[in-house]
């Protein structure tokens, strides 16, 4: 992981320290509401529907150990002690559903974030004070500014990858915080960065979606894609420079940035994101980005240009642990490994389906699945969040991954380990052998925390659960990617989902949405592109029903495929076309309402 300098925390309590100054004086009335609402979004601080919110970034998804314990502090410590007993009284009078609002947890984020939802104003500023002894902040999680930069959760250890992207989210992040020009655009902007051949980053659905690839000599740059983004108007990134060197990234973005916040829309937040600006000028946007870039380099010099020795320092920073790497295997442990499997077919179900190959063959990356029953999608209580710590400490070097697909990554896991590692995780309820299946499903917060949002995804996301509990019938289903999303916004990427749900509102009820053939661009999915609707919009009670039906009629026209078994869900609603499953989710819904 990447070692915070003495600059850093200096630069953390400092912020830490203005952000109490605002939040006294807007408590005692000397700032008023419309000057502290900017302070604190730009710290992460959200007022949602019930409760304020806060957003703590994790940059490039990594979390260490210690902070893992200092999140866990945050969540039973500063997680209002009576939200639970608020929730009640919402629920009892019709304001909340009936899923239960879990207290005292974190949540993570589709953005690799961590949010707290329970969190009161008047606590903000020990909070902030508390993550900033683990080198933790909610700089930059909100407001019209570059967030948080992602990054493929196995950046640094996957065995596809081309180069670790890492060092160039590091060394962007600390370009871009707190970037004077760039504080106030014309909306958010997201960066996300991939080094693999499997896009696990989903570049192509961000602002600005960046690829490190090799040009024909060998050398090392980015396929810079610009105008992706989901929301009301969909769209995947049009790549504006299929290869530029590494060093002159900063500059190339800041010509990107720089020509979105000029021309970008300021009347309309709906046309304001940079996808419209790209849509609506086209090739003018490109070679106004081109022209900038020159006068960037040739007239200011190229002030952001990386040179080789400051990427090689913090390159360092990023060096693996060298023992774990360099622990010999044990043909005992593998011996007794292979045994639990034959003799355990749950474990051998978690190692097909958790479990994947590092660059160094003696390690695993292994992921810890949040996607449970019970519990909403990527929720970790205080608890659980303590014992995640137990295993990153135990299991990988102090060192643990957030994944867009809202789990935890175990990064550095010696083989030899991985029959212990399970069993520690199934003892904490977190061995689910449900990776890339139905039941992995993504899902926003919805109706029930956001003040946004036109329907609930927590509901939904249970009834789907609890129908699909037999791991037997997820794996014949095989992989399936859902999502789900409260609103248009798109937090739950319904857009990029196998199935996408998206709640909306009709006359002050809920409904919802179901598309099919959506994809995040990973190698298994295919090209990223944009699901379809199928139809009109069905009641929560239909949803269930409907997707039984959708994938009743995947199992009945899939194809067998020698040495796979099957034809991929994706790949079946790509081949057949949207007809048969909209016709079987309709019947669904007609059955449903004759019994209703």
């Amino acid at each position: 992981m990447y070692r915070y300098t003495e600059f850093d925390r200096a630069f953390l309590r400092q912020r830490a320290g203005q952000f109490r100054d605002q939040l006294e004086r807007w408590s005692d009335g000397r700032l008023g509401e419309e000057a502290f609402r900017p302070l604190r979004l730009q710290n992460g601080w959200y007022v949602q529907r019930h409760a304020p919110m806060l957003r703590v970034a994790v940059p490039y998804g990594e979390l260490s150990s210690a902070q893992l314990r200092v999140l866990a502090r945050v969540a039973r410590e500063y997680d209002d002690p009576h939200a639970d007993v608020y929730a009640a009284a919402l629920a009892a009078q019709g304001q909340l559903g009936t899923t239960r609002l879990p207290t005292h947890c974190a949540h993570f984020t589709t953005r690799t974030n961590v949010q707290f939802n329970w969190i009161p104003l008047a606590k903000a500023a020990d909070v902030m004070d508390l993550l900033a002894t683990v080198d933790m902040h909610g700089i930059q999680t909100s407001g019209n500014c570059i967030r948080n930069i992602s990054c493929d959760e196995r950046a640094g250890v996957a065995p596809d990858e081309i180069e670790d992207p890492r060092p160039f989210a590091e060394i962007m992040r600390q370009w871009t915080t707190l970037h004077p020009e760039f504080a106030f655009l014309p909306r958010k902007f997201k960066i996300a960065i991939t080094g693999a051949h499997d896009d696990r980053a989903a570049t192509a659905w961000h602002d600005v979606g960046l690829e490190l690839v090799r040009d024909a000599a060998g050398e090392l740059g980015f396929r810079v894609r610009v105008g992706g983004g989901m929301g009301r108007t969909p769209m995947i990134g049009t790549v504006i420079r299929p290869f530029l060197p590494w060093n002159q990234i900063m500059n190339y973005i800041e010509a990107i940035v720089r020509v979105y916040n000029q021309y970008g829309r300021r009347d309309n937040k709906y046309k304001a994101r940079i996808k419209m600006l790209v849509k609506a000028e086209g090739q003018r946007y490109i070679d106004e980005v081109e022209e900038e870039f020159r006068q960037i380099v040739e007239r200011d010099g190229g002030p952001h240009t990386i040179p080789p020795g400051e990427l090689e320092r913090v390159r360092a920073c990023f060096e693996p642990p060298a023992a774990l790497a360099q622990r010999a295997s044990s043909p005992e442990a593998a011996a007794h490994s292979r045994a639990a499997a034959a003799a355990t077919p749950r474990y051998a179900r978690w190692l097909e389906r958790n479990v994947a190959a590092h660059k160094v063959p003696s390690l695993r990356i292994v992921t810890l699945s949040f996607k449970r029953l019970n519990q909403a999608p990527g929720d970790a209580s205080a608890e659980q969040l303590e014992r995640v710590a137990d295993l990153v400490d135990r299991f990988s070097a102090g060192e643990a991954r957030v994944t867009h697909t809202q789990n935890i990554v175990l990064p550095w896991v010696h083989e030899d380990d991985l029959l212990a590692l399970w069993e520690a995780a199934s003892q904490a309820g977190l061995a689910s052998a449900n990776v890339d299946l139905l039941t992995n499903m993504i899902a926003c917060p919805g109706g029930d925390f956001c003040a946004l949002a036109n329907a609930r995804s927590l509901p939904i996301a249970d009834a789907i659960m609890e129908r699909y509990q037999d791991l037997d019938e997820l794996e014949d289903i095989g992989e399936v990617d859902l999502h789900i999303s409260g609103c248009i916004n798109s937090c739950g990427h319904h857009h990029s989902g196998h199935i996408g749900i998206l709640g909306v509102d009709k006359d002050g009820a809920e409904w919802y949405q179901i598309t099919l053939g959506g994809s995040d661009g990973t190698l298994a999915s295919g090209v990223a592109q944009a699901g379809k609707v199928i139809g009109p919009s069905f009641s929560a009670s239909e949803v269930p029903e409907a997707i039984e039906a959708i994938l009743r009629v995947y199992r009945q026209t899939r194809l067998p495929i020698e040495g796979v078994g099957a034809e991929k869900f994706v790949d079946t609603v790509r081949r057949v076309g949207l007809e048969p499953f909209k016709a079987a989710a309709n019947e669904a819904r007609t059955q449903q309402r004759s019994f209703a």
